[in-house]
C-alpha cells in the first residue's frame, strides 16, 4: 500500500511537507475553489502536469465532478453523467487510476462544530445529531427517498461501469459522512456494512468498488478490521482514507490519528490480508497551533503527525508479517 497527500490544486503549504516527508503519491481533491472543467482533457491534463512538475504522481481524484443532479434525477443529470463519462475516459488516457465519489445527495458531509476542542488545545470538527435534530427539514417529510436513491445509484453504475473498464478506472464509492438516514429529509443509503455489500452486488464488476473511509465505518459501529476483510476480499476495495473518530453516527469527533476508538494497526494488518496495494491517505486531522482553521480537517501539521504515524505502523505490520 502507498501514503498519499490529500492535496488542493493551488499549492500549499502541504505539497511541500508531502515532498519533504518523500511522499511522492498524491489525491487530487477539489477545495471550495472555483469550478475547475476537469472532464476537458487538456484541463485534466495540465492539472495532473502541475502534481508531476512538484514530484507527486497523482493517482486518485475526489470531488472535482459535479454529480447532484444524477443522484436526484434532475433535468440537468445528463449534462453531469456526460461530464463524468467524459473525465473517466480522460483519466485513462493519462493513467490516473482511481475516481473517488459518493451517493450523499443534497447535503455533503456534515458537521456541527468547527472548533471543537481536544485535550491538547488542537480543533477539531465534531457532529452532535442532537443541535440538528429540532430542524424542521429533519421533523418534515423526506424529500429523497432511499429507494430513489438506490435507482439512480443502478442508473449510473449501467452507464459509468463500461466506460470505467475501458478506461482502466476504478470507482470507488465513499461512505456517508456521518452514516445516518434521513438528514435534514434527505435520505442517505451508503451507511452500513450490507449497504455496501449491495452495492458491490449492484454490479459485480471490479471496477465497482469502495473508498473506504475507516471512521465512517467506526461511526456505523462496525468493527473496521473485519468490514476491511469482509468488504475488500476480493479486491474491491480501491482507495483508503486512513482517519479515527471518538463517538458514532450521532455523536461523535475527529480525533489525531491512532487516539480514538479503531485499532488503527489492526486494519493495516487487515489490509495486507487481503492484499490492499493501492493508495491511503490521511484524512480529516485537527487543526493544530499557528494554523488558520480556514479549511477545517485538512489543514497541513496534523497531516505530518499522521504520515509518521502510518509509515510507523505498515514497518511494525510489515516486520510481523515477515516473521
Amino acid at each position: 500500500m502507498k501514503i498519499a497527500m490529500c492535496l488542493e490544486p493551488v499549492m500549499s503549504p502541504k505539497w511541500h511537507y508531502g515532498r519533504e516527508m518523500c511522499v511522492d503519491e498524491a489525491v487530487g481533491m477539489r477545495d471550495a475553489t472555483p469550478e475547475v472543467p476537469i472532464w476537458d482533457y487538456l484541463t485534466l491534463a495540465r492539472v495532473k502536469k502541475s502534481y508531476e512538475d512538484f514530484g507527486y504522481k497523482l493517482r486518485v481524484l475526489e470531488g472535482w465532478v459535479p454529480m447532484d443532479a444524477i443522484k436526484r434525477g434532475l433535468p440537468e443529470a445528463e449534462q453531469e453523467m456526460e461530464q463524468v463519462l467524459k473525465t473517466i475516459e480522460n483519466m485513462g488516457a493519462l493513467g490516473i487510476e482511481v475516481l473517488c465519489y459518493g451517493w450523499m445527495a443534497v447535503n455533503g458531509w456534515m458537521r456541527t462544530s468547527n472548533t471543537t476542542r481536544l485535550p491538547g488545545g488542537a480543533l477539531t470538527t465534531s457532529f452532535d445529531f442532537s443541535l440538528i435534530e429540532n430542524d424542521p427539514r429533519q421533523k418534515g417529510p423526506v424529500t429523497i427517498s432511499e429507494d430513489f436513491l438506490w435507482g439512480t445509484l443502478e442508473k449510473f453504475l449501467e452507464r459509468a461501469i463500461p466506460v470505467a473498464e475501458k478506461a482502466g478506472v476504478k470507482l470507488a464509492m465513499h461512505p456517508d459522512d456521518p452514516p445516518l438516514s434521513p438528514l435534514l429529509g434527505v435520505g442517505r443509503i451508503m451507511n452500513s456494512v450490507e449497504n455496501f455489500e449491495r452495492l458491490l452486488k449492484l454490479n459485480d464488476s471490479p471496477a465497482n468498488g469502495i473508498t473506504f473511509c475507516q471512521a465512517n465505518f467506526a461511526a456505523m459501529n462496525a468493527d473496521v478490521p473485519a468490514a476491511i476483510r469482509r468488504l475488500g476480499s476480493d479486491g474491491r476495495i480501491h482507495f483508503v482514507h486512513f482517519r479515527d473518530i471518538e463517538g458514532d453516527a450521532y455523536k461523535m469527533h475527529e480525533t489525531f490519528h491512532g487516539m480514538g476508538r479503531t485499532d488503527m494497526y489492526e486494519t493495516i494488518r487487515a489490509y495486507m490480508d487481503i492484499g490492499f496495494d493501492g493508495v491511503m491517505r490521511p484524512d480529516h486531522a485537527p487543526v493544530m497551533y499557528g494554523e488558520p482553521n480556514a479549511n477545517p480537517g485538512y489543514e497541513g501539521l496534523g497531516r505530518i503527525y499522521a504520515v509518521g504515524y502510518m509509515r510507523g505502523l505498515i514497518e511494525a505490520a510489515s516486520k510481523e508479517r515477515a516473521r
